[in-house]
């Protein structure tokens, strides 16, 4: 649900022979807008792009980019890396900041540039289609409390709106664009080749950019690997079953902290608890705002990352004392629910990837399927997802990722990754042969690296240091195996309210 997060049919065609490639204008940068980026020392700019990559000359959108050069003296310079935090939806103008988090003082030979995809941010036009509809008290996600009725309409007007306010953006807001738009970056640098940086949704960027332009990548790091079979109809199941087994290692956390929190001293007491309140926010909103699915919502963070662990769990608290304030404060920090722009930009994308299926009945029995082992998060995804059963963008056959590059990505996945499941990262090792995977083990953390787990870090800077790779060993499984993300201490109820 929101990488975060998602067969086989044609690969991406090349660039056609008979258009040649438009010529790039160097980026014009300036100051950013962004304090946190004048900080970093971040140049800003825009570059124009087709709207429609079939059509050159034609009318042109703008991608905001941003940049951070490189410190390291220019005979140790690397070259330009992109990077992208995921999604699809998600605004990457503020990643140029990331090398200054790599270790051993690894990403200062490269020119870091973060860049909002295509109708995201501050790239122009951003797309929005509802800005109310995320909301607070939405109906509620369980089809034993009319769920259809409720949320079939409303995620057909909110398609339809999409299609009203999207123009011809949204024809135009599939994966491979914005792949397309990544290599006019890398022309307008003056850049031969990328260095790349993926998290989540940024995975599949990667690994279709590694298909289309192979030539054109040097280095490549993909955390949380998106699994390229699954576009994006399984992808949303397969998170269903993961986030399942993670909400339930945070639900055995709580209770092995049952001396901070009180909610229960063990994991199914403490389960017990969150569906308790869940039906009372169904039948009595907290101030009439934080209702059932908002409080799925607010858990859901934890289902990503151990790091949310204690402020969730203070959430949980807040819900025991029907405190209002402190729930809402929550689950407008959860994301892209009162995002438009990020979530229009999501359903745009995923939406017309690849297909959907466009009647709700093959949707009822999958789902109810799975939500029979899977209650947590499958009908509130599966909602989050329904506006795709009546997309006014047909779709288009989803690319096949081909392993063309002779060495890399360097893959990192944590054994337990909800909103990526690990599959996904084993897929990616068997399709490209030069690839290594690092393995947090037994983590429940989505797209960790750089959260200082040094086994991890300490790899990662020495790949973007040299290009050498941790040695590929035999089997179906990770190269390295290192320690996971751990859960941090418990807060004292209260002190994060």
């Amino acid at each position: 649900m929101g990488l975060a997060v998602g067969a086989g049919t044609p690969a991406l065609a090349a660039e056609p022979a008979a258009a040649p490639a438009p010529p790039v204008a160097p980026i014009s940068w300036g100051t950013c807008p962004s304090p946190p980026l004048q900080l970093a020392g971040a140049e800003c700019g825009f570059l124009p792009v087709p709207l429609d990559h079939a059509k050159p000359d034609g009318p042109t959108i703008r991608i905001a980019v941003s940049r951070v050069r490189h410190t390291a003296p220019d005979a140790q310079y690397q070259g330009v890396m992109l990077v992208n935090p995921g999604g699809p939806g998600g605004p990457g103008v503020g990643q140029s900041q990331l090398g200054s988090v790599v270790p051993k003082d690894a990403g200062a030979g490269y020119d870091w540039i973060g860049f909002d995809p295509r109708g995201v941010g501050a790239s122009e036009p951003a797309l929005s289609c509802d800005p109310d509809y995320g909301g607070y008290d939405r109906p509620d996600n369980q089809p034993e409390h009319g769920a259809a009725a409720a949320w079939l309409p409303r995620t057909k007007a909110y398609a339809q709106a999409c299609g009203e306010q999207g123009g011809e953006l949204l024809k135009h807001m599939r994966t491979e664009d914005t792949v397309r738009d990544m290599d006019l970056l890398r022309r307008a640098l003056g850049a031969p080749q990328i260095n790349y940086y993926g998290f989540s949704y940024g995975t599949l960027l990667g690994q279709v950019y590694a298909t289309t332009f192979p030539d054109k990548v040097r280095r490549m790091v993909l955390d949380g690997v998106v699994d390229p079979r699954n576009w994006w109809y399984q992808a949303n199941l397969n998170q269903d079953v993961a986030f399942e087994r993670n909400i339930r290692a945070f639900f055995d956390w709580v209770a092995k902290n049952d001396a901070t929190y009180h909610l229960g001293n063990t994991g199914d007491a403490v389960e017990k608890r969150y569906y308790e309140i869940r039906e009372q926010l169904r039948k009595a909103p907290a101030g009439g705002k934080i209702g059932s699915s908002e409080w799925t919502d607010i858990f859901l963070r934890a289902g990503y990352s151990v790091a949310e662990y204690p402020s969730v769990a203070e959430s949980f608290v807040a819900g025991t004392r029907n405190d209002a304030a402190t729930l809402k404060t929550a689950y407008d920090q959860a994301g892209s629910p009162t995002d438009d722009n990020q979530y229009a930009a999501y359903l745009a994308t995923q939406c017309t990837d690849g297909p959907f299926p466009r009647d709700w009945a093959t949707w009822e029995r999958d789902n109810t399927a799975t939500a029979r082992t899977a209650p947590f998060q499958t009908w509130g995804n599966a909602w989050y997802n329904a506006p795709c059963l009546n997309w006014p963008v047909p779709p288009g056959p989803a690319p096949v990722v081909e392993g063309k590059i002779d060495s890399g990505p360097l893959l990192i996945s944590e054994t337990y990754d909800g909103a990526t499941p690990y599959e996904g990262a084993l897929q990616a090792r068997r399709t490209f042969p030069g690839s290594s995977l690092i393995e947090g083990l037994g983590g429940h953390t989505h797209s960790a690296s750089l959260s200082g787990v040094s086994c991890v870090d300490d790899r990662v800077a020495d790949y973007l240091a040299t290009g050498a790779l941790p040695e590929r060993v035999p089997g179906d499984r990770s190269d390295v195996q290192c320690p996971p993300v751990a859960p941090p201490d418990p807060e004292v109820p209260g002190a994060a309210g």
